[in-house]
């Protein structure tokens, strides 16, 4: 009973921070850029650099949530985090300004990046190690379900204006930290970090090529998603055509297919093994990626939504599966700090690069070209992996 009690408490912390950090501070921002647009708070530019000033605060974040947790007791990081994200969609009720919006945008992802540093390690801790690859991808459903409740729920306040849009958003952000925090109370604390130099011996050169490639991989993916998270609706909604309700349907999809993600991206790594299983995520991404500059048609479109969707959490899990089994647990919670601060890096150059393509270009189509250009390269540097160290995965073990 206190097992699957404190199961239960691990799953929700977990679930409830990936909902808010990423699912609805950085995704709810998506299906609202038309509307901005079209009410004219901001110009289509303006609305695109606010998504990348989000991408940027998700950089510091990153950054700054390991050593705020190590200082301060995790579960107040994670309060004032979730109190930032709630605020970020509150205090921004009315047409205040380029500055404004910015500063709530970046703080929103400061804020959702801490979400996701702290919160699943801080899960997974105090989770049995039997059950914690099924914790893992529940963790991590959480993006998928603000992507799909945003794309469900932001239409149906629109209908009312921007005002309740972000009113909604800040109460459903406020609930959730609630539900989060309570579960909170029935968790041990993080242990301490290991020391400089602790953890690090023993690592072989094959290990080392290893991580490297699946962390240039991963940074390479931090800006092939780009396109679809920040700039999909608005391409859809009045590039394409579709409009805004047809358009919240596709980001819809998109969700569905992130709260599918982990669990396809499990039963990939038990049949192909984790590097297969991520290589063959990074295949699918960049297809899916590509689709739109080829055709688009409904049942294109929604292919490339669902796909993506799937492949957003998936190589998040992937990519920390992987690098659990070539460091082992020991090594793993400082390389996916690093990881994590790699993948805001690569994605916060690529919201600002792209924006910039799209500021001169004025149309969003390239951009999806750019982004599978891009993951195509992740799928070449991992397919690296098996010409000169085809025994490597033997020898990460030794």
């Amino acid at each position: 009973m206190i097992a699957n009690r404190l199961n239960v408490s691990a799953l929700l912390a977990g679930a409830m921070a990936t909902f808010v950090g990423i699912g609805l501070a950085r995704f709810a921002y998506t299906p609202i850029i038309p509307a901005l647009v079209e009410a004219n708070w901001f110009t289509a530019t303006e609305a695109a650099y606010l998504g990348a000033a989000n991408l940027l605060g998700y950089l510091g974040g990153a950054i700054a949530a390991h050593p705020l947790s190590e200082r301060y007791k995790p579960r107040h990081v994670l309060g004032v985090a979730y109190v930032a994200v709630a605020l970020s969609f509150l205090l921004c009720l009315s047409p205040a300004g380029f500055m404004w919006f910015f500063i709530w945008r970046f703080l929103a992802g400061f804020a959702g990046a801490t979400l996701m540093v702290v919160a699943p390690s801080l899960a997974l801790s105090n989770t049995p190690e039997s059950q914690r690859p099924v914790t893992g991808a529940m963790v991590f459903t959480g993006i998928g379900m603000g992507a799909f409740l945003s794309a469900t729920v932001i239409p149906l306040l629109l209908n009312w204006g921007l005002t309740f849009a972000w009113a909604g958003l800040g109460m459903l952000a406020a609930i959730a930290g609630f539900i989060g925090d309570r579960a909170l109370v029935g968790l041990k604390p993080l242990p301490p970090a290991p020391q400089s130099g602790n953890g690090a011996v023993g690592i072989t050169a094959a290990q080392k090529w290893s991580v490297g490639i699946v962390l240039a991989a991963y940074a390479l993916d931090g800006i092939g998603f780009v396109p679809h998270t920040v700039f999909w609706v608005d391409y859809l909604a009045r590039e394409v055509g579709m409009g805004q309700s047809m358009a919240s349907y596709q980001w819809a999809v998109l969700g569905i297919g992130a709260v599918l993600g982990p669990f396809i991206a499990g039963r990939a790594a038990r049949k192909l093994g984790w590097h297969a299983a991520l290589l063959s995520g990074f295949l699918a991404k960049t297809i899916a990626t590509a689709l739109p500059t080829i055709s688009v048609s409904m049942v294109s479109i929604t292919i490339s939504s669902l796909v993506v969707g799937a492949m957003i959490p998936g190589i998040v899990a992937l990519t920390a599966g992987r690098l659990a089994e070539i460091l082992g647990p020991a090594g793993h919670k400082k390389m996916w700090g690093v990881a994590t601060t790699l993948f805001a890096a690569s994605q916060a150059t690529g919201g600002y690069t792209l924006s910039s393509v799209y500021a001169m270009l004025g149309t969003y189509e390239p951009l999806f070209m750019i982004g599978a250009v891009l993951l195509m390269s992740g799928c070449l540097l991992l397919s690296v992996r098996y010409l000169p160290f085809r025994k490597t995965t033997l020898m990460e073990k030794n």
